[in-house]
């Protein structure tokens, strides 16, 4: 499994980081402009990520902004809605009409509520059929 953790905060992308190497190559970006160009180079290089962990408040651009932009460069080139990168947006926010939002409107896959533990990642891995354990 490949993945790229995107969030601002350093201790959240480590902590992610961390866990998601268990499973596969991890990449990190600390922040959407960086999150855009990495995914990207992966898909130009014809190994994109099977899974991408954006954080929805971040300075720039949000969580919100690049997963509609990564949605849009799939539907673009073409990608199977089966072949499409899992997206789990991670948030501080217990707002559940943005969290719903996010995941009907915007295409995300799932949520995780912070503070991240192992096993709210390990859930949700499950969940998207990403692992089996």
């Amino acid at each position: 499994m490949k993945s790229l953790v995107v969030d601002d905060e350093i201790t959240t992308r480590m902590l992610l980081d961390r866990m998601l190497s268990e499973y596969g190559q991890c990449d990190t970006a600390s922040n959407g402009k960086e999150a855009v160009e990495a995914f990207l180079l992966a898909v130009k290089e014809g190994k994109p990520y099977d899974l991408i962990c954006l954080d929805i408040k971040m300075p720039e651009s949000t969580g919100d902004e690049v997963l509609e932009e990564i949605r849009k460069i799939e539907e673009n080139i073409g990608v199977s809605e089966q072949n499409k990168a899992k997206i789990i947006m991670a948030t501080s926010v217990n707002d559940e009409e943005m969290v719903l939002n996010t995941v009907v409107n915007l295409g995300c896959n799932s949520y995780i509520l912070k503070p991240i533990t192992k096993n709210k990642v390990v859930k949700n891995l499950k969940e998207l059929d990403l692992i089996q354990e």
